[in-house]
C-alpha cells in the first residue's frame, strides 16, 4: 500500500514501556503488570501489546488510504484527511484478547497460545469515524443486514504479514448489520486516549469492534471488502473458537463452531445453551443436564443474570498481606454491551459472599441500567476487608441478560441458584485447547506476613 508498508523482520520495531511483561518477543506480546488496570482508563504505555508479526511502518501518511469495494456499487479509495473530515465520535470501549488469564487454564491441561496472565486486557477512549458512515459513501445505508449486491459481511484486511496466513495479512470480519448500525459503535479510530494511535496500537487507522473479542478489532487497516460469506482467514475459521473439554488436536473439527465474537461467551451458562439449541436441538435426545425443557410454548424465559469476567487486580496469585484492611479492587467485564449486574466477593474460599462497590468514571457509584454507562467498557470494583491469616479469596461478576424468543420451546434453567451462582468455578469446566474465554472465578491466596515471618524463625 502506497505510504504503509509491513517490514519481514523485527529490526525497526517501536519502544515500549520497559516495565511490561514480555510473553512473545518476536512477535512482540506484552501486557502490564496487573495493577496498571485499576484506573479506569488504560494509559496507552500499559495497554497489552497483541501481535502477530513485525509492526508496519508508515513511510508517507499523505499517500495512505484504505480501499472499500467488494460487492459494493461505489467501489472507492478514501484517504486520512478524507476520513477526518466525517463526523468524529468517541468512544469508550475495553479491548480483551482472548487469551486472556491463559496462563490459569494451561496449569489445568497444557494449551496453545501466548500465555497471558490477567493483564491482557485494557480500557480506552477511542476516536475516529463511524464504519456506518464510511460505508454510506460506497451506497450501503444504515442499519442494513445485505448490500444491494448481496454483501452480508465486513472484512478488514491488515497491512501487516502473518506466519498463519503463510504471510499474507491479518483478516476479519464482523456482519454487516452490527457494521451499519450506528448505535454499535463501531469505528474506524485514529486516536486513543485523545492522541494520534501509536505504531503498536494501529496508527494510521484501526478497526474498534466494541463487545466483541480483542481479534476483531484489525489494525493497521489497508482494505475493507463487503462479502457474501464471513472471512475465511485463519483467525476467523482455524483459531478463536470455542471447544469444550473433551477436543483435542487429534480429533477437533474447525467446522463445528462458529468463529467466536462476544466476550465472554456463556459457555456453560445460558446463553451457549440457547445457541447450542439453535443449532442441533434434538427432542429425542432428552433434557440438557441442569436444564427443564418445555414444548408448545414461544418463550424461552432466561434467568435475569448471567456470568461475566473479573480478576482482582490489587493483589497478585499468591500473596502476603500485613495485618489489617485488605483492599480487594479490580475489573469486570460482560461483553456485547451488557451492564455488571454486581461483582461477589469472597474471602473464606467461597463459603460466604458480598458485594463490591462498583465504579466507571470519576469513582462514580456504578447502577447497571444507567442509560449514562459506557456500555462498552469495564466496572471497576473494590472492597476494603479484614481477612483470615491464611484463605484464598475469589472475585466472580455477574451480567444482566434478556429473555429470548426461540420458536416452540422453553428452557428454564434449574440449576442456578438465587445468588445467581452461574459463572464457573474451577477453570476445567471451562478448558479448551487453545485457552481462551477463561471465564472461572478468579481466585488468589493470601497469607499475613506476620504468619510468614514467624513461620521463618
Amino acid at each position: 500500500m502506497p505510504g504503509l508498508t509491513a517490514p519481514s523482520d523485527y529490526s525497526k520495531e517501536p519502544p515500549r514501556h520497559p516495565s511490561l511483561k514480555i510473553n512473545s518477543k518476536e512477535p512482540f506480546n506484552a501486557e502490564p503488570h496487573r495493577t496498571a488496570l485499576l484506573s479506569y482508563i488504560t494509559p496507552v504505555d500499559f495497554f497489552y501489546k497483541r501481535n502477530h508479526g513485525p509492526i508496519p511502518i508508515v513511510n508517507d501518511i499523505e499517500r495512505y488510504c484504505v480501499s472499500i469495494g467488494g460487492l459494493v456499487k461505489n467501489p472507492l479509495e478514501i484517504s486520512m484527511s478524507e476520513i477526518r473530515k466525517l463526523p468524529k465520535y468517541s468512544v469508550i470501549a475495553t479491548l480483551q484478547c482472548a487469551g486472556n488469564r491463559r496462563t490459569e487454564m494451561s496449569k489445568t491441561r497444557k494449551v496453545r497460545g501466548v500465555g497471558w496472565d490477567v493483564a491482557a486486557v485494557g480500557n480506552a477512549k477511542w476516536g475516529g469515524a463511524k464504519l456506518a458512515d464510511v460505508l454510506e459513501l460506497v451506497g450501503i445505508s444504515k442499519n442494513t443486514s445485505s448490500s444491494p449486491l448481496g454483501g452480508k459481511h465486513v472484512e478488514f484486511i491488515s497491512i501487516d504479514k502473518c506466519k498463519e496466513e503463510n504471510g499474507g495479512p491479518y483478516k476479519a470480519s464482523i456482519p454487516l448489520r452490527q457494521a451499519t448500525n450506528p448505535e454499535a459503535d463501531v469505528l474506524l479510530a485514529y486516536e486513543m486516549n485523545g492522541e494520534t494511535l501509536n505504531r503498536d496500537h494501529g496508527y494510521p487507522l484501526r478497526v474498534i469492534v466494541p463487545g466483541v473479542i480483542g481479534a476483531r478489532s484489525v489494525k493497521w487497516l489497508d482494505r475493507i471488502s463487503i462479502i457474501e460469506e464471513e472471512c475465511q482467514g485463519f483467525f476467523m475459521q482455524k483459531d478463536y473458537k470455542m471447544f469444550p473439554p473433551s477436543v483435542n488436536w487429534d480429533n477437533i473439527n474447525w467446522l463445528s463452531r462458529k468463529a467466536q465474537m462476544d466476550f465472554p461467551v456463556q459457555d456453560l451458562g445460558l446463553a451457549q445453551t440457547l445457541q447450542n439449541c439453535l443449532l442441533c436441538l434434538n427432542p429425542s435426545a432428552g433434557p440438557l443436564k441442569g436444564f427443564q425443557l418445555k414444548k408448545n410454548t414461544v418463550l424461552i424465559q432466561s434467568h435475569s443474570e448471567a456470568f461475566g469476567l473479573s480478576a482482582i487486580c490489587s493483589l497478585e496469585d499468591v500473596d502476603f498481606v500485613k495485618p489489617g484492611k485488605v483492599t480487594i479492587a479490580g475489573y469486570a467485564v460482560a461483553g456485547g454491551g451488557r451492564g455488571i449486574e454486581r461483582v461477589d466477593i469472597s474471602v473464606d474460599g467461597g463459603r460466604t459472599w458480598f458485594e463490591a462497590q462498583r465504579c466507571q468514571r470519576g469513582n462514580i457509584p456504578y447502577q447497571s441500567d444507567d442509560l449514562n454507562n459506557d456500555k462498552w467498557a469495564w466496572v471497576l470494583f473494590k472492597a476494603v476487608v479484614d481477612v483470615p491469616e491464611s484463605t484464598v479469596i475469589i472475585a466472580k461478576a455477574v451480567c444482566t441478560i434478556a429473555a429470548i424468543v426461540l420458536m416452540n420451546i422453553t428452557i428454564i434453567p434449574t440449576d442456578v441458584d438465587t445468588a445467581s451462582n452461574v459463572q464457573p468455578e474451577n477453570v476445567e469446566v471451562v478448558w479448551n485447547l487453545r485457552g481462551i474465554l477463561n471465564t472461572s472465578w478468579h481466585k488468589v491466596q493470601v497469607r499475613r506476613a506476620s504468619q510468614v515471618a514467624i513461620s521463618n524463625l
